[in-house]
């Protein structure tokens, strides 16, 4: 993330990937202030054994951009709400130039990038393409159970 104000949303990408047993690292790395750092980062991301980095920024939100620029790992941004809603941080992000991509996902959406992190970890590993199955059954359940509580719900013109 590019500064540790990004952990409240960054949070909900840790917590999943703790459910699903994935090993990860959190890193404040700013594009613009520790320049350095970014590169030997993402450098050295797959001879550290890195699968695929999450980037989160704001505002300029370089920092996805920086690290897709410096490495053949995927890597998925998460634009950061810091100001002008997003907006700014999110067309920062999905903007990138032929030959350097970075998937994006919605403003502060890393549960959804911890999701496709892991997705695109399982095409190589059953153990995790069982835990995202179990995952999605979860979702389901959870809307099937939201409807049966519905059901009980009364209004006077209320149909079901």
């Amino acid at each position: 993330m590019g500064s540790t104000s990004d952990l409240p949303v960054m949070e909900k990408a840790a917590q999943f990937l703790d459910e699903m047993e994935v090993p990860f690292e959190m890193n404040a790395l700013s594009a613009h202030r520790t320049p350095e750092e970014v590169e030997n980062f993402a450098k050295n991301a797959s001879e550290n054994g890195i699968k695929v980095i999450i980037a989160a920024a704001g505002m300029a939100a370089h920092l996805p951009g920086v690290i897709a620029s410096m490495t053949t790992t995927p890597v998925i941004g998460v634009p950061i709400k810091a100001s002008l809603e997003g907006i700014d941080a999110l067309l920062s992000i999905v903007q990138m130039p032929p030959g350097i991509p970075v998937a994006t996902v919605g403003i502060n959406g890393s549960l959804n990038a911890a999701i496709l992190a892991v997705q695109m970890i399982a095409t190589g590993d059953e153990t995790y393409q069982k835990k995202l199955e179990n995952y999605k059954v979860s979702l389901k359940n959870k809307i099937k159970k939201a409807n049966t509580e519905l059901a009980q719900v009364s209004y006077k013109y209320k149909t079901n």
